[in-house]
């Protein structure tokens, strides 16, 4: 695996010169005022476009007002104040919103339907920080596809296996978690008649 690369910026950045500034190939996050190139291995690819994929062929299936991409650049409240720029592996988001301007290179500021997180050797970042991030920013629904079981044991007990943990915001704006393993079929909202187990998107 291969942890997100720092991008040296000569100058301080706001997040909107982030988002004028940065490259246009490539995934890039904004994190505490520098540019983070997110670089993830073939494996971590393969996952995300195939949870992407899956969730394309459901949106079709029943018509539902949702596009999903993997280029969606979100703004997060931070704890400390400020904010960062955030990409997630795959976010589905209210067609209306995603396609209201082709043209503008904003970030997204309000809540998309859905965010899906595929867990890097920097699995901490997923755990802790995206976590409360999209809880405060009141994401509807968060998936960690932790495929090669590398969360700590207090998350993923023992022995640890790979598991797939769908967070939903309950009626306090808090995030509940469900856990999943090999072939326990996945239980979203956002989808509700979606059949897949943790099984299937590991061996994608």
């Amino acid at each position: 695996m291969v942890a997100p690369t720092l991008v040296k910026t000569s100058t301080p950045q706001t997040f909107d010169q982030f988002l004028k500034q940065c490259p246009e190939e490539g995934r890039f996050e904004w994190v505490h005022g520098e540019i983070i190139e997110m670089v993830n291995t073939r494996e971590h690819k393969l996952i995300a476009e195939f949870i992407l994929f899956a969730f394309h062929d459901e949106i079709r299936r029943l018509s539902l007002n949702f596009d999903v991409t993997t280029q969606a650049t979100i703004r997060t409240e931070i704890k400390t104040g400020g904010f960062h720029g955030r990409i997630p592996d795959v976010s589905v988001i209210d067609r209306h919103v995603w396609r209201s301007d082709p043209g503008d290179y904003r970030a997204l500021t309000e809540p998309i339907q859905l965010a899906v997180e595929v867990v890097s050797s920097n699995w901490e970042t997923d755990y802790w920080d995206k976590l409360d991030e999209y809880q405060r920013l009141g994401i509807k629904e968060y998936w960690i596809v932790d495929y090669l079981a590398i969360g700590s044991r207090d998350i993923l007990g023992e022995p640890k296996q790979p598991t797939v943990s769908i967070y939903t915001l309950n009626g306090e704006g808090v995030y509940d978690r469900q856990a999943f393993q090999g072939q326990e079929t996945l239980v979203s909202p956002t989808f509700a008649e979606l059949v897949l187990t943790p099984e299937q998107i590991f061996n994608a």
